[in-house]
């Protein structure tokens, strides 16, 4: 459903002029300056432009996103209506606004920068404002609700309003005050239930107990924040549940023993032997063990608890930031491809892939991060080039005499050859799928044949499907 005052604004070219001049929320330029879409993956339409090469869009149907002809982007209104309210009663020459003003300071200073305007460039401006006030149906809300309201919304422009160049994929820049700690972000829960733990709240020990990622953002936050002296019995609850439940998730286990064992209690001895595997044999050696455990943390901490708790846009926003902020690091490049690709965004993950790529200085390096990248291409439904990833594969397989290829890598680049051929069958692309096919029954010849055998089913789909191109041609 369009927004009422975006309707009239598009249907009342006098009430369009007026916010094109001076307010600079023109709906005549209604273009950006470069191809963009939001990391949500959700809706994006631009509506009026500014004189400065900006542009405002509704993002995800409702909410209103100005972008910069410099790379950045906010968030400025829930509507379309909150948002000419903004730029009409807030206007653009006014610059010093802050929450930190009360009313008659936010008074004070748009009378002074309005007399400015006046002088300068806008000496109708009273009639203009109350015009387009009144034609719109805007409400005279307070200042300070309004200067409010625009910053609750430059808040929450992460991570459903995140702007990236459709092309190259890097994100647009928030400023500081705007962005959200995600450490903090999946802490909290942890922080809450620990409270309520320390209360007696018979329902918090039970949510822990059966929720494994709450305790685990519960054992973080005692880590992190405060530690009592009256903890010990809920730390042994935590370690007792963790060593009971034995997830795939240790780190958190081996927290809550630090913790646990911190105490030096020899009746904590079985717990902590449980926790450690044997590794904690008496209580002294227990403290001298707790002392000297470090956290392994690292900003991908919170990104897995943030994807562990379903915050999978959250995730996907640290992880487009720090690929933005990462040069030619290898070993982190790996680290973000792996984690973008088991959140599902397989363009980034091809993105940060591409350019691991590029580092490899040797065959063996340029074959198994080529094969990686032909996957994330082919799953991001590039198959064009997922092939030219492959083609850079089989280079470097001819170039190493050593014959490695005939080992693992080998059977991997195989498999991926495989996988792109019955990728360009269904999307129709004979050309491909044949000449895929080509390659790989290339490479069946050369990897090692325990690879053969382990994947003759897929090379039989495979061959097959290619088989029924050609029945189909003839």
């Amino acid at each position: 459903m369009t927004d009422r005052v975006l309707e009239l604004l598009r249907s009342r070219p006098d009430l369009a002029e007026l916010a094109a001049f001076p307010f600079n929320f023109d709906v005549d330029r209604a273009y950006h300056v470069e191809s963009v879409r939001l990391a949500s993956g959700a809706s994006l339409e631009p509506i009026a432009g500014d004189d400065t090469g900006g542009t405002y869009f509704l993002s995800g149907g409702t909410a209103v996103l100005h972008a910069s002809s410099e790379g950045s982007a906010v968030l400025l209104a829930d509507s379309v209506g909150e948002a000419l309210e903004m730029r009409v009663r807030l206007p653009w020459w006014y610059e010093n606004i802050s929450t930190e003003l009360g009313e008659e300071e936010l008074l004070a200073g748009t009378r002074a920068a309005d007399d400015e305007a006046r002088e300068e460039f806008a000496p109708e401006l009273d009639a203009q404002r109350a015009a387009l006030i009144d034609g719109l149906g805007l409400p005279e809300r307070p200042l300070v609700e309004l200067v409010a309201l625009s910053e609750s919304a430059g808040r929450r422009t992460e991570p459903d309003h995140l702007l990236l160049n459709s092309d190259e994929l890097c994100a647009y820049r928030l400023h500081e005050s705007y962005r959200q700690s995600l450490r903090e972000i999946v802490l909290a829960p942890g922080r809450e239930a620990l409270e309520r733990l320390r209360s007696g709240d018979a329902g918090a020990r039970r949510e822990v107990a059966e929720d494994a990622v709450l305790r685990a953002a519960t054992v973080r936050a005692v880590w992190h924040d405060d530690r009592r002296d009256g903890d010990l019995p809920l730390l042994r609850f935590l370690l007792e549940h963790e060593n009971a439940e034995r997830t795939d998730w240790y780190r958190e286990r081996r927290l809550a023993a630090l913790l646990v064992a911190a105490h030096g209690r020899a009746e904590d001895l079985p717990l902590l032997r449980a926790a450690t595997h044997g590794e904690v044999t008496d209580s002294a050696a227990g403290v001298e063990w707790a002392i000297a455990g470090v956290a392994e943390d690292s900003e991908f901490t919170w990104i897995e608890l943030a994807h562990r708790q379903g915050r999978v846009e959250h995730a996907r926003v640290a992880l487009i930031r720090m690929l933005d902020d990462t040069g030619p690091d290898a070993d982190r490049l790996r680290e973000l491809s792996r984690a973008l690709e088991r959140l599902g965004d397989h363009a980034q993950a091809a993105r940060a892939q591409s350019n691991l790529l590029s580092l490899q200085d040797t065959a063996r390096g340029r074959a198994a991060e080529a094969y990686v990248l032909a996957r994330l291409e082919r799953l991001k439904g590039d198959l064009a080039a997922a092939g030219r990833a492959l083609e850079r594969a089989r280079a470097a397989v001819g170039a190493d005499a050593t014959e490695w290829h005939r080992r693992g890598v080998g059977r991997l680049i195989t498999e991926q050859h495989l996988e792109l051929t019955l990728a360009a069958v269904e999307a129709g692309d004979a050309n491909l799928a044949k000449a895929t096919m080509a390659h790989a029954g290339v490479l069946l010849d050369r990897i090692a044949k325990p690879s053969v055998k382990a994947l003759g089913p897929l090379s039989a789909r495979a061959k097959w499907a290619v088989a029924g191109l050609r029945r189909s041609d003839g």
